[in-house]
């Protein structure tokens, strides 16, 4: 039987941008191309459209299936569709792969207009800016002037707070969801022990592996393994695996053993084979970069004077990489200035990926801010 709140086949599209894309790096994109998809209907007064930022491995495909027999739906499909959290009975939701991605948009694999070559390691470095500055394009594209909503989790919620700084007058709410102002010293030496393991990989070749023919994969595994140890807890981990062996005995070799090392090598294998090496350095490079009180002197709350959305934070108990601590960061800067902020911090045993799942009391939060947004605030 069919699911009355899915929001069923989507079909992606793309939007061209000839006009060029000045960058933070002070580097240039003479053109680009982004990749979307949007579920649910645009009103009249076009005042009723979300945008979803995705995390460092996401993509446009959010919500919904592109075949009949298509086993994964978008990534976050338990939150969109009819009579869901984010109902696309009243939202026009959009959803699209940043510049710089490996799903559509215009990236390193991309074609250079001025070599008629892949960029490969000539792609410039992004920032949460120019993925918002972007995006601002894109919704201009679509005839939208104001968003009632920007949603993102992660390196999401990074672009869903940049979005009230960089687009104050064309933003009405913003959902910050297990995010951070910037990154940690631990996080950041995260990143680059994952960017390191693909540097120097063999197959790397400077960035520009496209031309040998060949992919970083040992590189992206490895970074891919790490990456997703942090995404999880230990109790979560422990829950799921424990110290379950894979077979039936000891070996006492170098293989598999455990169930957990059979699972982050199928996870490290599955990245390796359909995401970008290139994109996921420019994807970390960006988290790094995030710090929106930079220029401010390290002062959070002078950096939001210029913002006038309405805000809904939300962190997790058992999120390590981006604690509650830090949502509370963001959630003082914005009481400061004396915005309007809810903040939830939600019990949950999932680590940093809680914000992916379908937990009954984190999107019953959703559900009650969302259904109090009035369109055309």
């Amino acid at each position: 039987m069919s699911d009355s709140t899915s929001i069923g086949i989507v079909t992606p599209q793309v939007a061209h941008f000839s006009e060029p894309l000045a960058l933070k790096s002070g580097e240039v994109l003479p053109q680009f191309d982004l990749i979307y998809e949007t579920y649910g209907t645009l009103n009249a007064d076009k005042s009723n459209a979300v945008i979803i930022c995705h995390a460092l491995a996401g993509n446009h495909h959010v919500a919904g299936i592109h075949k009949v027999d298509d086993k994964h739906p978008g990534w976050w499909d338990n939150l969109i569709g009819p009579g869901r959290p984010l109902d696309t009975d009243r939202f026009f939701v959009i959803g699209l792969n940043n510049l710089g991605g490996c799903h559509g948009s215009t990236g390193p694999s991309s074609i250079n207009p001025f070599t008629q070559k892949q960029w490969g390691a000539n792609f410039p470095v992004l920032t949460v800016e120019d993925w918002v500055a972007s995006q601002a394009r894109l919704i201009s594209y679509l005839g939208i002037e104001k968003l009632a909503a920007v949603v993102g989790g992660s390196l999401g919620g990074m672009q869903a707070l940049q979005w009230t700084l960089s687009f104050p007058e064309r933003v009405a709410h913003s959902l910050v969801i297990a995010s951070a102002p910037n990154l940690t010293a631990q996080n950041m030496a995260f990143n680059e022990v994952a960017r390191q393991a693909i540097i120097t990989d063999p197959e790397f070749h400077g960035g520009d592996y496209y031309e040998h023919g060949v992919v970083p994969r040992r590189g992206l595994r490895i970074a891919r393994m790490l990456g997703h140890i942090t995404y999880l807890s230990d109790d979560a981990m422990g829950a799921k695996f424990g110290r379950k062996l894979r077979g039936d005995e000891i070996k006492y070799s170098f293989d598999v053993e455990f169930e957990m090392e059979s699972y982050l090598r199928y996870q490290g294998d599955k990245f390796a084979g359909e995401f970008d090496a290139n994109t996921y350095l420019r994807m970390t490079r960006a988290l790094d970069y995030f710090d929106p009180a930079f220029d401010f002197g390290g002062d959070l709350a002078a950096a939001f004077k210029r913002a006038k959305a309405k805000f809904l934070v939300i962190s997790f108990t058992s999120d390590w990489r981006f604690a509650p601590a830090r949502s509370r960061e963001i959630v003082q800067a914005l009481l400061d200035n004396q915005l309007s902020v809810s903040y939830a911090e939600v019990t949950a045993p999932y680590g940093h990926d809680a914000f992916l799942m379908p937990d009954p009391h984190y999107h019953a939060i959703l559900r009650a801010y969302l259904k109090k947004i009035r369109f055309g605030e």
